[in-house]
């Protein structure tokens, strides 16, 4: 007996060992270079803001994080790429709302599978938009726009409004807009808000939802005329603009385009759970404050895994609706 008794013993440890070794992993992780694939061309706000918080980790962590752009496919093609790499907290990606709450209901055929294949590390930051018209326009707030919008589609001349391109977040939230005021506008897709914002402030559209950050110095200028923020409350730095939900459209819900740190399925429990205190707490220190202003960005880093697991699952439900009223489902 006790003979078998020594074999179960060594046995046991054999079983375990793996277990603390990857606990230890965890704990000391990372013990080498972290990269972090962005889904957008160097520069942009996304680019921007997975340097500023990558700096504040390598600081932590006494290791370099490497951001590696990988635009294309509607951040498909970074979020196949992290969703295959091995899930030892290597590679991750910097995603957004696009990826995980919008791409499953637009895609026919998704090479990923948000909450699975890809999993939720840390919710960092949103980007309020604003609703903006051409300071042509004869539109000074909610109600004009849309009385005007509803004139003229009556008289088959429609009100164009741009995005960013086909079931972009600047789409989706004029297709909501429309939605909720019963109005129809002619859409014209652009490559990137850039071109749209151009697009707007040289009289070639009528309305355009833009995140605030790259639109406030139009505004400013007068080169745009906005009619309200999509969150439910100002934006520090530009407190004169009200929410719509203030403003007219008492309907409209608070509506950001979020952006998250993503892994790959199978990263180990402990490595997500450091990540996520450690980004969270990365996103509320004092070096995170100027680069979120700058980019017009809110800082949120206040979801636990679990929390941010359920928030991932009301957001595909929410703007599922939206992407199959504007039949967008299936499109790409």
């Amino acid at each position: 007996m006790s003979g078998w008794r020594g074999i179960v013993v060594v046995l046991t440890a054999l079983i375990a060992m793996p277990i603390v070794a990857r606990g230890a992993r965890a704990q000391d992780y990372p013990t080498r270079n972290v990269t972090i694939l962005v889904p957008f061309a160097p520069g942009g706000g996304t680019d921007l803001l997975a340097r500023s918080y990558a700096r504040i980790l390598e600081n932590k962590y006494g290791k370099t994080f490497i951001i590696e752009n990988r635009p294309g496919g509607g951040t498909t093609l970074a979020a196949t790429t992290t969703a295959n790499a091995r899930p030892d907290g290597y590679t991750l990606m910097q995603g957004t709302s696009g990826t995980m709450a919008m791409n499953p209901t637009i895609f026919k055929h998704l090479s990923y599978e948000p909450l699975k294949t890809l999993v939720p590390v840390a919710l960092i930051a949103g980007a309020p938009f604003v609703l903006t018209v051409n300071p042509t326009l004869p539109v000074h707030s909610v109600a004009d726009l849309v009385a005007l919008a509803k004139k003229r589609d009556a008289e088959g001349k429609p009100l164009t409004y741009g995005s960013g391109g086909v079931g972009a977040f600047h789409h989706l939230c004029a297709a909501l807009f429309s939605s909720l005021t019963g109005i129809k506008m002619t859409h014209v897709p652009y490559h990137g808000s850039a071109p749209a914002t151009m697009a707007l402030i040289s009289d070639q559209i009528d309305v355009l939802f833009v995140d605030l950050g790259p639109m406030l110095p139009q505004i400013r200028a007068g080169k745009a005329r906005v009619l309200g923020i999509t969150s439910d409350k100002p934006f520090p730095t530009a407190p004169d603009i009200k929410p719509l939900a203030e403003v007219g459209l008492p309907s409209w819900p608070n509506t950001v385009a979020w952006q998250a740190l993503l892994a790959p399925g199978g990263t180990p429990q402990p490595i997500l759970e450091k990540l996520n205190k450690d980004v969270n707490a990365a996103v509320h220190s004092p070096e995170m404050t100027t680069p979120l202003e700058k980019l017009g960005m809110i800082g949120l880093g206040d979801k636990s895994l679990p929390q941010f697991d359920d928030f991932v699952k009301s957001e595909t439900v929410r703007w599922a609706r939206v992407i199959k009223e504007a039949n967008l489902a299936g499109t790409q």
